[in-house]
Order: C-alpha cells, then structure tokens, then sequence
C-alpha cells in the first residue's frame, strides 16, 4: 500500500520546513553580520582618515611654531626686542668678562699594584 501524506506524522512533516527555516537563517544572519562588519571598517576607515589629516594640520601647526621660535632666538631679534621695551641692556666692557680656563682633568690609575714586567729568556 502507498503511504499518502493522512497517515504520516505531523513530525515528519514539519522536518523541512524547520530545515528551510534554519538554512535561511543561517544565511540572512551571516549576510547581516558580513554587512555589518563592512559598515565597521568603512566608519574606522573613516576615523583614522580624519585622525590622520589632524595629526598632518598638527604637524604643520608645530613646524610653523618651531619656526616662529627659532626666529624670536636670534640675537638680532632679541636686541630688537630689548631696544622695544627698553631694557637699558648693554653688552659687558671687557674687563667685566672673567675668562676661565679648564685644565686637563687627569685620569688617576685604575690598577693600584705596581708593573710587572716579563722577562723572556731568549737563546742567541
């Protein structure tokens, strides 16, 4: 006798489409996941884009600054400067310069015992 579908279980029947709903869900929630990774890296992409220009302003900003004070250092531009806000600066006469001079430090002996020496006994 054929098996027709009034004398199979509910059971059996439901197999598949419990199959099908699986597999689908399986492959929507990989395709939301795979979405959602890509949407990460374009925003991180995004962030180091930005952080990257900022560190490139900032880097421009400190060379313009470090120029600035390389320029305030010159000693043209501090005379300037002293003149401006009338300091009443001057450079020293030459007898108020005081000149030293630095010997030689010397290096004591790191070996305390006196020299030993070797004879060599050589045969003519």
């Amino acid at each position: 006798m054929a098996n027709n579908r009034r004398n199979q279980s509910g059971a059996v029947r439901f197999v598949p489409a419990l199959k099908a709903v699986l597999l689908c869900t399986l492959i929507g929630g990989s395709c939301v996941g795979y979405v959602l990774q890509k949407n990460k890296i374009y925003e991180l992409g995004q962030q180091i884009g930005a952080r990257q220009s900022k560190v490139d302003r900032l880097r421009k900003e400190n060379q313009i600054l470090a120029d600035r004070y390389a320029s305030m250092q010159l000693p043209q531009r501090l005379a300037e400067r002293v003149r401006d806000l009338k300091l009443g600066l001057v450079p020293p006469q030459r007898h108020q310069i005081v000149w030293i001079s630095e010997l030689p430090a010397i290096v004591p002996a790191t070996n305390a015992l006196p020299s030993q020496f070797v004879q060599l006994n050589r045969k003519p």
